[in-house]
């Protein structure tokens, strides 16, 4: 039994959450992780306010629970694709609230806080409290998040991780270190994230002082994860050093509006050669659509974090949350045999 701060704010089993991953996150995916003994978060993306709802209701039928039982998941929102709406209170944040989930994540927005404050007018009115996670990838932001907008929980991203995140955000064990030394102690709960795949790994932030980290690219390593069985197969051929940060992977998916600072780690193929060799954005985009239409995936976006080479094998998330909650018991109890009584 691990027992850190937040196995304490859900009552949950592992010292670990899911990462909210838009459009690779279903139902089945989300409430298998919950049903774990861990805390999974829906990736918003673009979804409505219905599809939202309708996503959390099926989440809730999956656990079991009758409506009024708050949910034990939270859902992720990329702050950039709400502040395009432009309005005061956003339609699928209040959605996902009056679905009574356990918490909601911002991350790479210009006004999380408006976000934070929403959340809190929200829950002014009723018995249910959502508790706030943000992600970070500075000290200056954590600072902001900390003391500005009251973040329950700060999400610590170092550049190991797969996805989007700060281009320039120091290695998370870095960052995890400056942030603990600055944040006061009884202050939001701490995670670690960023190429974060093994129960080792897990061990090694706790003992910096981290209250428990964020699981990504391992969890889709798994039946139940949304990546298409392509990437899943790029996922376990993938080694060590084969992934890389770059704009490239967002130019030739096409999606664009992400701030600046803001790029994201994936398996390094040739969409990463095309910009090696100083290819145009107008030849890039012609050849990965010329693959495409040839069925190659060699310009694929794949996004994954630098831990993707140490995992070579789909499970269940049953399985995967069950292996790295083994793994880490087996890694603190092996720290705790260099202290000498």
């Amino acid at each position: 039994m691990i027992s850190t701060r937040l196995t304490s704010l859900f009552d949950i089993k592992t010292p670990f959450v899911g990462a909210p991953m838009a459009y690779v996150s279903p139902p089945g995916f989300v409430s298998a992780i919950s049903s774990a003994g861990s805390f999974g978060f829906l990736g918003a993306g673009n979804s409505t306010p219905e599809q939202l709802s309708e996503t959390l209701q099926t989440i809730r039928a999956n656990l079991g629970l009758q409506p009024n039982v708050p949910l034990p998941v939270g859902v992720g929102f990329i702050t950039w694709i709400l502040e395009k709406n432009n309005v005061s209170t956003d339609p699928r944040l209040t959605s996902v609230l009056e679905e009574r989930v356990q918490a909601v994540w911002f991350a790479f927005g210009k006004d999380i806080g408006s976000y934070v404050r929403q959340v809190r007018e929200h829950d002014s009115k009723r018995d249910h409290k959502t508790k706030v996670f943000v992600l970070v990838n500075s000290l200056e932001e954590a600072l902001q998040a900390t003391h500005e907008w009251g973040a329950d929980v700060l999400v610590v991203q170092g550049n190991e991780a797969g996805g989007h995140g700060g281009a320039t955000a120091p290695p998370v064990a870095l960052l995890l270190t400056a942030v603990l030394a600055s944040v006061p102690k009884d202050g939001p709960v701490i995670l670690a994230a960023g190429g974060i795949a093994t129960g080792a790994q897990i061990a090694s932030m706790l003992t910096l002082g981290a209250d428990g980290v964020v699981i990504g690219t391992r969890l889709l390593f798994t039946h139940e994860s949304g990546y298409p069985s392509v990437k899943k197969e790029a996922l376990v051929k993938a080694g060590l050093g084969s992934t890389a940060r770059s704009t490239a992977f967002d130019q030739i998916n096409r999606t664009v509006g992400w701030p600046t600072g803001i790029d994201g780690r994936g398996i390094a193929n040739e969409i990463i050669s095309d910009v090696n060799q100083g290819l145009s954005l107008e030849e890039r985009l012609k050849r990965a659509d010329e693959e495409k239409d040839k069925g190659s995936t060699s310009r694929l976006p794949v996004w994954a974090g630098a831990g993707v080479g140490l995992t070579n094998k789909i499970l269940s998330v049953e399985e995967v949350v069950r292996e790295l909650q083994e793994e880490t018991v087996r890694a603190l109890q092996k720290a705790s045999q260099l202290l000498v009584h």
